[in-house]
C-alpha cells in the first residue's frame, strides 16, 4: 500500500486537532485589552501546543517521505499517534483554564510522554518493515533525541506535582529541541 491515504488522513486530523484547540479560546465579554489578561495562561498553553502539534505534522511528513509503502501494522501504529495527538487538545485546555496547576501539567506532561513513546513505536515499526538498511533505518538509528524527550516528560511529571512552571518549561525545552525539523531524514533524502 502507499502511503497518500495515510497521509491525507492524518492531515486531516491534526488539522481538525489544531481547530479544535484554537475554538477552546473565548473571547472576553467585553472590549477592554485588560479583560485578556486572565486569557494568558490558555493562550500560552495554546502556543505551546500548537507548535507540538505542529513539530508532528511536520517530521511525520518527513517521516512519509522517506517510506516508501505501508502495511497494516503501520497503519495501527499511526492510529496510535493520532489518538494520543487528539488528548493534546483536553490536556491543553485543562492546563490552561488552571493556570498551570500540579495535575493538569502532569496529565499534560503524560499526554506528551505517550505522543513520544507512540511515535518512537511508529518509527520502529516503519524501520522494520523498510528494513534497517533503507533510508529510514539509516536516518533514523540514533535515538538520542527521542529518549532524552521521554526522560524529560517522565522528570516533568514527578517535577508537576511540586514545582509545575519548571515541569513547563521542560516541556518547552522538548519543543525547543524538535522544532528545527529532523534534519536526519532531510540529509537521507539528498
Amino acid at each position: 500500500m502507499h502511503t497518500g491515504r495515510l497521509e491525507a488522513f492524518s492531515d486531516g486530523v491534526i488539522a481538525i486537532i489544531i481547530t479544535i484547540m484554537v475554538l477552546e479560546l473565548r473571547m472576553p465579554e467585553t472590549a477592554n485589552f485588560s479583560s485578556l489578561l486572565p486569557l494568558y495562561p490558555k493562550f500560552l498553553s495554546y502556543i505551546l501546543s500548537f507548535i507540538y502539534v505542529g513539530i508532528y505534522w511536520n517530521n511525520h511528513h518527513h517521516l512519509f517521505q522517506t517510506i516508501e509503502k505501508v502495511n497494516g501494522k503501520i497503519l495501527w501504529a499511526n492510529l496510535g499517534l493520532l489518538f494520543c495527538l487528539s488528548l493534546i487538545p483536553l490536556t491543553t485546555a485543562w492546563m490552561g483554564e488552571n493556570h498551570f496547576a500540579g495535575n493538569p501539567a502532569a496529565l499534560y506532561g503524560f499526554s506528551l510522554m505517550l505522543c513520544a513513546t507512540v511515535w518512537t513505536v511508529l518509527v520502529q515499526i516503519a524501520i522494520k518493515h523498510e528494513g534497517e538498511n533503507s533510508k529510514i533505518g539509516q536516518a533514523l538509528r540514533n535515538k538520542t533525541k527521542e529518549y532524552i524527550s521521554i526522560a524529560i516528560y517522565l522528570m516533568g511529571i514527578i517535577v508537576s506535582f511540586y514545582l509545575p512552571i519548571i515541569s513547563i518549561i521542560g516541556y518547552t525545552v522538548v519543543a525547543l529541541i524538535w522544532l528545527v525539523p529532523d534534519t536526519r531524514i532531510e540529509k537521507q533524502l539528498k
